[in-house]
């Protein structure tokens, strides 16, 4: 019986080769196993096949010293820099490109003249002020000169500038020039941006937070020479790591955030200010710099003298601030190895009670967490500034929103809001402004990557935090809707419709899919953080990314990049049907009278059980930040059918003659063999995740991973043996593989006995095709 079972095995596997063939009558490879290496750039002595940095990696370096005025009666910024851009690239160099962001805001635009415009019935004042643009934001370029004082050409091409240089610049040198410019600062609450300025109508006071304020080296490299896509808004930044000495002279009731390190802390504070400092700095709970008292003073002086603040960074990639009369500021040290780093938030009053409350203790878990999955946090300071209506990240600093009603009274939604954007506003830090991805082409790189730890971390704050990305049913809405409404992951910004789910939700949990269900947590882990450590300070590419992975984790995961990054699929796997047999060893073999078949349900994409990711923390996660610190925790926390065929005896007893001893032992007619069917809706292979339920309550869990799809990637079979009778079975119990139709995913008729009926004659298998157990008696035969 059991080479007759087999047989039959063999005729369902000839049955599936036919299907195959017929589906494959194309003279290209179109497998989603095929290798992805077409697709990626050839390995080099630069980016090796490992996707490590080759032995002959090189990057640019520019150093910066700026001097930058910030006029609070103009709402201006003037500044002067110059820059030392040195080519460490094997390539002689004519010219250098230089980004001039802030011309986005010049009246001629091009993202005013490439947004798309209509006429809405009724129209919004908001969308109303979008068919004019009247501000000019654009860069006032005032000299371009060399070092000693000589002017040089240069060509703006829109948000970018062309330097032409005296002599060419040959490998191993170096280059210094200057540069004066001045604009006008944005009001952010009315226009937008990144940088500009929030007006307090009350007090009359100005919050600014400065960014994109100065002309900046554009990147070189091997892989895309320069990197000059033009600035439109969406695409973020690709720019050059260097070492900034910067001095900001502001109103001298003014407080100075900054990246950095204060170089002239006694010129700046008040001795009081230095003494709480230090004290902050062994502190390991947040303590006032500058209390509420003292901000509410300073917003009543409106001081016409001036300051200056020094601040110095090493090796990064970009600079920001933020000054304002009114900022309350606490601090306190956060221990990582042998250092303390000081985390630090700047607000005004309206941030009371949510900011102090929570920004500098969400800044320090974010470390923590971030850390322990990549590297130790490598520069001095961490600072979180809070600004309405923006959340946005520079190196050690970043603006965040979050502000509670005037009463000081705030909703769950704006309480968790604000916690995980500076989460993720300060984990920026590590991708992309240490590990230095190219944001203007693969948003995904930074965005998701940093999604996905925001995820991790707000799990460690507080369990059942409400994550709004990361658990992979939260993106198959997504996923499985409108394909003319989406683009692949591989696609730059500028041209993704839904950018939040493009770039940030779906390779969140693209990662954590491969965290948790196809790599497993200690796989994918070692291996991110490899990925991390190698390419921190450094210019990866996608390629990189996928390559890595691959080289430390072991395992091929081709199909996964190729699926979730390069096409719209997404995951609707179905269960066809379930089919039963019971071996019987004297002269019947079981065949099912009928498939069980799905029942019409509404198409939905939620299910009511546990997500992986949960069940597993439970034991993985000892303690969340709210249960070790319950000064953390507030009103919200804890409210949140069959026939059998006969087989004539006298062919049985010729079957059986041939069985050794072993295999008759194998046919126990006590075991159950079940043949589930699957179909791939969604067109993204995945593993397939098996929850079996028993009659006796009994359950059993069975993963098959995704090379299961290899040879048919649309529809395939499998046969599970157990000892128990089957009740039902539930693909995705934990809804780890964002499939999109939770309703397909279960056996809706419960099994009954196998023996109703006994026939003489095999009749027909189903409707699929041919009888196998007629060609298992001729075989037999």
């Amino acid at each position: 019986m059991y080479r007759f079972f087999g047989t039959w095995l063999t005729a369902v596997v000839m049955l599936a080769c036919v299907d195959l063939a017929v589906c494959a009558q194309s003279n290209l490879n179109d497998s989603k196993f095929r290798q992805l290496g077409t697709e990626l750039p050839t390995p080099n002595v630069y980016r090796t096949a490992s996707g490590a940095p080759g032995h002959e990696y090189w990057q640019q370096k520019a150093d910066y010293v700026i001097e930058v005025e910030l006029d609070d009666e103009n709402q201006k910024i003037t500044g002067s820099e110059k820059v030392t851009y040195y080519n460490q690239s094997p390539d002689p160099l004519r010219y250098i490109w230089l980004q001039l962001d802030q011309n986005v805001r010049s009246i001629d635009s091009d993202k005013h003249k490439t947004k798309e415009t209509k006429i809405k019935q009724p129209l919004k004042y908001r969308d109303f002020k979008e068919l004019s643009f009247d501000f000019d934001g654009g860069f006032n370029l005032l000299e371009v000169k060399t070092e000693s004082g000589e002017d040089l050409d240069y060509t703006v091409q829109r948000t970018m500038m062309r330097i032409d240089l005296p002599e060419v610049l040959k490998p191993g040198e170096s280059f210094s020039f200057q540069t004066k410019w001045w604009y006008n600062l944005n009001d952010r609450t009315k226009i937008g941006g990144r940088s500009g300025y929030e007006y307090f109508e009350e007090d009359e006071n100005y919050l600014y937070t400065i960014a994109q304020f100065y002309p900046r080296l554009c990147v070189y490299s091997e892989a895309d020479g320069w990197q000059h896509k033009q600035f439109l808004g969406r695409g973020e930044f690709a720019l050059t790591f260097g070492d900034y000495d910067v001095k900001i002279t502001a109103p001298s009731d003014h407080v100075v955030a900054a990246t950095g390190e204060l170089q002239n802390a006694s010129k700046v504070l008040s001795s009081k200010q230095i003494k709480r400092l230090k004290k902050a700095s062994k502190s390991d709970k947040p303590m006032f710099i500058i209390d509420r008292e003292e901000a509410e003073s300073a917003e009543k002086q409106k001081l016409s003298s001036k300051k200056t603040w020094h601040f110095k960074a090493e090796n990064v990639r970009d600079f920001a601030f933020a000054s304002s009369r009114k900022f309350v500021w606490d601090a306190m040290g956060v221990e990582q190895g042998d250092k303390t780093i000081m985390a630090m938030s700047f607000y005004p009053k309206e941030g009371m009670p949510l900011w102090d409350k929570y920004s500098t203790k969400v800044i320090a878990q974010t470390l923590k967490t971030y850390s322990h999955h990549t590297f130790d946090y490598p520069y001095p300071v961490a600072i979180s500034v809070h600004a309405q209506k923006i959340g946005m990240e520079y190196p050690m600093i970043c603006f965040n929103f979050g502000r509670p009603e005037k009463d000081g009274s705030y909703s769950m939604y704006v309480k968790y809001r604000m916690i995980g954007v500076i989460i993720h506003e300060i984990g920026h830090n590590y991708f992309p402004m240490i590990v230095n991805t190219d944001e203007r082409q693969w948003a995904w790189m930074d965005e998701g990557m940093n999604t996905f730890l925001q995820y991790l971390t707000e799990q460690q704050w507080e369990r059942g935090f409400p994550s709004r990305r990361g658990p992979a049913y939260k993106i198959a809405d997504y996923m499985g809707g409108d394909k003319d409404n989406m683009m692949p992951m591989m696609t730059d910004p500028e041209s993704i419709p839904q950018l939040g789910n493009n770039a940030y939700g779906k390779p969140a949990t693209a990662l954590n899919i491969l965290r948790e269900t196809v790599m497993g947590r200690e796989a994918f882990d070692f291996a991110f953080r490899e990925f991390a450590q190698r390419w921190k300070f450094k210019h990866p590419t996608p390629a990189d990314f996928f390559r890595t992975m691959e080289d430390a984790s072991g395992i091929d995961l081709d199909w996964f990049w190729r699926g979730w990054f390069y096409t719209t699929d997404h995951v609707d796997i179905s269960v066809d049907y379930l089919k039963w047999y019971k071996i019987d060893p004297e002269d019947y073999v079981a065949q099912p009278k009928k498939p069980g078949t799905a029942t019409k349900r509404k198409k939905s994409s939620s299910y009511g059980g546990d997500y992986i990711t949960d069940l597993r923390n439970k034991s993985a996660i000892k303690e969340t930040v709210v249960e070790r610190d319950p000064t953390t925790a507030d009103f919200y926390n804890g409210n949140m059918d069959y026939e059998l065929i006969s087989v004539d005896a006298n062919e049985m007893k010729l079957f059986s003659s041939k069985l050794t001893e072993e295999e008759k032992a194998k046919l126990d007619p006590n075991l159950n063999y079940y043949e589930i069917g699957f179909s791939n809706i969604g067109g993204l292979v995945m593993p397939l995740i098996l929850e079996f339920e028993f009659m006796d309550g009994s359950k059993v869990l069975e993963h098959i991973p995704a090379e299961i799809w290899t040879l048919n990637d649309k529809k395939i079979s499998k046969v599970f043996v157990f000892e128990k009778q089957l009740k039902k079975v539930l693909l995705d119990p934990f809804r780890e593989t964002a499939d999109t139709d939770m309703s397909n995913n279960s056996s809706d008729e419960e099994l009954t006995e196998s023996r109703f009926q006994l026939y003489k004659k095999a009749t027909s298998w189903d409707r699929r095709g041919p009888n196998p157990m007629q060609k298992a008696k001729q075989d037999a035969k």
